[in-house]
């Protein structure tokens, strides 16, 4: 990208989170008169932090700068009408992801931990908080149980996650493996999957880790499905894109605003829910499989 195209992003993405920024100041004056001292401590900070600036922050760090605590800066977002500080952040986060190129964004997390290791030890510990804490709001039991009860029913279950979500689809069918079921991970893209669609039959399913916008090989791979009675499982960061409409169950996975957490981070959180459901469900299933892991590793010398 040239430096002309470069600073035309950036200024979309500048007025996007300006857009962001005032709305979130028109809520905070909305509300200011019913908040309590504390509260308005936290908003009064919030209110004096750049876009940019609040990408990085925690509620701990809101909580010590405002001299309150992590719970009041979360009671206070919540208020304002926010899910918590994930949501907030993320609002903020998408016009800089999708108009800053990845070189920008990097340097931006790294200038934002101040060459500090106990700063960087900090920040990616309350980025996954705030990651984990944006799914709450979110969770559908009747979705999970749904979910759960696909995977329950299928005759072979198939996971592939679209670039580094392979790490939670390999994962996925790693654990899903040892609570009784018969599983298999693909892992080719490219002229390659085809081969491996192949093997997507009738009453099979497919869980998906992918983004929610439009990439060939997750339509393919949806179509391949509906087209041979396949249910399909999508694991996402955006739970009403037109993907998300074309699969029979779809769950949430908060995506990282700043880069500071790994992309799976919440999809193996996910799976790992999943597959403790299925668990859960078949007890009995659960336990002969895990005894034969167990003989099979003592044959191994394990």
């Amino acid at each position: 990208m040239d430096e002309s195209r470069d600073g035309s992003a950036n200024g979309v993405a500048a007025a996007s989170s300006a857009d962001v920024i005032a709305d979130l100041r028109a809520r905070i004056r909305e509300r200011w008169e019913g908040f309590s001292p504390a509260a308005r401590a936290v908003s009064r900070s919030l209110t004096e932090r750049t876009a940019e600036e609040l990408l990085f922050l925690s509620a701990a760090d809101l909580g010590a700068e405002t001299k309150t605590s992590n719970a009041t800066v979360i009671r206070t977002v919540q208020a304002l009408g926010y899910s918590g500080l994930a949501e907030l952040k993320a609002k903020i986060a998408a016009p800089f992801t999708q108009a800053n190129r990845p070189v920008v964004r990097a340097r931006k997390r790294v200038e934002s931990t101040g060459g500090d290791l106990a700063s960087v030890w900090h920040q990616v510990l309350a980025e996954s908080m705030d990651r984990l804490e944006l799914m709450q709001p979110t969770f559908s039991l009747e979705t999970y149980q749904h979910a759960v009860q696909l995977l329950l029913d299928a005759k072979h279950t198939l996971t592939y996650g679209f670039g580094a979500s392979f790490v939670a689809a390999d994962h996925l069918a790693l654990v899903l493996r040892r609570v009784g079921l018969r599983v298999t991970a693909l892992e080719a893209g490219g002229f390659r999957l085809a081969d491996d669609l192949l093997a997507i039959g009738p009453g099979d399913a497919v869980v998906l880790f992918a983004p929610g916008r439009s990439v060939i090989e997750v339509d393919v791979l949806v179509d391949r499905a509906r087209d041979v009675g396949a249910a399909t499982v999508l694991v996402t960061e955006d739970p009403g894109s037109k993907l998300a409409r074309a699969v029979t169950v779809t769950l949430h996975s908060p995506t990282t605003p700043t880069g500071l957490t790994g992309e799976p981070l919440t999809s193996i959180v996910v799976g790992d829910v999943l597959a403790q459901g299925v668990a859960t469900l078949a007890a009995e299933r659960s336990v002969e499989a895990s005894e034969q892991l167990t003989a099979l590793r003592r044959r191994l010398g394990f």
